[in-house]
């Protein structure tokens, strides 16, 4: 993809951003920011009935094109993703697919979505431990 198609993508999903709203039912709900810049992510994660998959991933926020274009773009792709496949994910594979060339001054602002839909990932695990220890009593 050329520099521009990357920049357009991103405004496209930053002008409209897919995913976007809250997720009714939704078994996390993390909120995420880059207290520096301003920008804020509210990941609304909902698990599938065997816990291993997304069954949906929505988001709310405001800040840049690259926060907000980040979530979207992530929202969308990780439709459907293993958990472990979330949990995998790093910096470097995401700026890959956002565009580094376009993104990578802007690094906490691109990795913020994806390090609070890891973060929603914990809390689901932990919650799940938790149920399962309760269950156990």
């Amino acid at each position: 993809m050329d520099h521009q198609a990357i920049i357009d993508r991103l405004l496209d999903h930053y002008e409209h951003p897919r995913h976007h709203g809250p997720l009714a039912g939704a078994d996390v709900t993390m909120p995420g920011g880059v207290p520096d810049c301003g920008d804020t992510v509210t990941i609304y994660l909902k698990v599938d009935p065997a816990g291993e998959r997304v069954a949906a991933l929505q988001f709310e926020g405001q800040g840049c094109s690259v926060s907000q274009a980040a979530a979207s773009l992530l929202a969308e792709a990780l439709q459907g993703a293993l958990l472990s496949t979330v949990e995998g994910l790093d910096d470097e594979q995401l700026l890959d697919l956002l565009g580094r060339e376009v993104v990578q001054a802007r690094p906490r602002c691109a990795t913020l979505a994806l390090h609070t839909i890891q973060a929603a990932v914990r809390a689901y695990r932990r919650q799940q431990r938790h149920s399962r220890a309760e269950d156990q009593r």
